[in-house]
């Protein structure tokens, strides 16, 4: 599981990089050549659109982090993993679930998103 764990920490990695040029290396080292991605409210589909969304998503959300649910689970070329959406005093504001089937070299090649917003 540590392969897995790694690749979904950089995957949050790249989500909380505020700097475009270091978002696209993370980008680049957890996602495929061909890779795409789709949730309820975002798709993007290659190295520039990745790192775009991302940074769209950061200028949405200013001050919010990405962190890591509950532990990833894999199995042959599956990886599904939860995570939280916090602001700024440590409030979560959504959770979602992300199913990604990884490339032959390991890395994700499609991600599918799930959301949810937290109630208050």
């Amino acid at each position: 599981m540590t392969e897995t764990s790694t690749l979904v920490d950089t995957y949050l990695a790249a989500f909380n990089e505020p700097d475009d040029d270091r978002r696209r290396a993370l980008v680049e080292e957890v996602f495929a050549e061909d890779a795409s991605y789709v949730d309820p409210v975002m798709a993007a589909a290659g190295t520039a659109e990745l790192t775009a969304m991302i940074g769209g998503a950061q200028t949405q959300f200013p001050g919010h982090r990405f962190v890591a649910g509950d532990e990833p689970d894999a199995h042959h070329d599956v990886v599904r993993f939860g995570w939280h959406l916090v602001g700024p005093h440590g409030e979560r504001v959504a959770t979602g679930l992300d199913v990604a089937s990884l490339a032959p070299d390991g890395r994700m090649r499609t991600v599918i998103g799930f959301l949810q917003l937290a109630v208050t």
